[in-house]
């Protein structure tokens, strides 16, 4: 199928809209980061979280080259407060392939969950997850998005190299057919942080266009999914 994406040359164009990957001390201190933030990510305690899921059932995405265990933390912590929250159960994520759609949505269907589900989804499992929401409307009853590059030039970011490379294809061409700055047909919040050393702020904040709620964080890009504070406040988010 073809791909909808739209080509942003203009130097101008791009600093106007934040499209410039995150300068290297922001990097630096992500790689810096790395394994502390990874090891909480994974194994650190529950967070105790001031909502109540009520049985809310949650499907979390992992970012690029993440699997299920780096959103261990967050999904543990749901599970305490009374989520029913789960992994996408697709393995290590290694980018977009022209299955994606129907692996998620079979994943979906083995949960049994007699309610639209709510799609969590990390950096590139944000960018499945509002894609997800605009070809299967019904399942989904909300998407949050974790420093997600939705917005603007694909490449504000440090990661698309890499991307590329494992993933076998051009960061604006992939097999299937998005819009990622079309706001998905249900709820949406996108949280950001000015300290993201991946992801340009603004390609995770997005125009007021391309999402419901917008919400800054005080975190590096690894932390969306280990931090205390953003684990509240993604609870949050969840239920409002």
């Amino acid at each position: 199928m073809a791909t909808r994406f739209s080509s942003i040359s203009d130097p101008k164009v791009l600093t106007q809209i934040g499209a410039i990957a995150p300068a290297f001390p922001l990097l630096a201190r992500e790689a810096l980061s790395f394994a502390y933030t990874r090891t909480s990510a994974a194994f650190a305690g529950a967070v105790r979280l001031d909502v109540q899921g009520n049985g809310r059932p949650v499907i979390v995405i992992p970012g690029f080259m993440a699997s299920d265990q780096t959103t261990s933390r967050l999904r543990r912590s749901l599970q305490y407060a009374g989520f029913e929250a789960h992994g996408w159960g697709l393995g290590r994520n290694k980018g977009i392939k022209i299955d994606i759609f129907e692996r998620l949505h079979d994943r979906i269907e083995t949960l049994d969950v007699n309610q639209p589900i709510t799609l969590v989804g990390w950096s590139l499992g944000g960018l499945i997850a509002r894609e997800y929401a605009k070809v299967a409307q019904q399942r989904v009853a909300k998407v949050v998005t974790l420093g997600s590059p939705f917005s603007g030039d694909p490449r504000a970011n440090n990661a698309w190299r890499l991307y590329e490379l494992v993933a076998g294809h051009k960061v604006d061409a992939p097999p299937i057919e998005v819009t990622l700055s079309e706001k998905p047909p249900v709820p949406t919040c996108a949280f950001w942080s000015n300290n993201d050393g991946v992801v340009a702020p603004r390609s995770a904040r997005g125009r007021r266009h391309e999402s419901d709620h917008r919400i800054e964080l005080d975190c590096t890009h690894m932390a969306f999914v280990a931090r205390p504070d953003a684990i509240r406040a993604i609870a949050k988010a969840i239920v409002d």
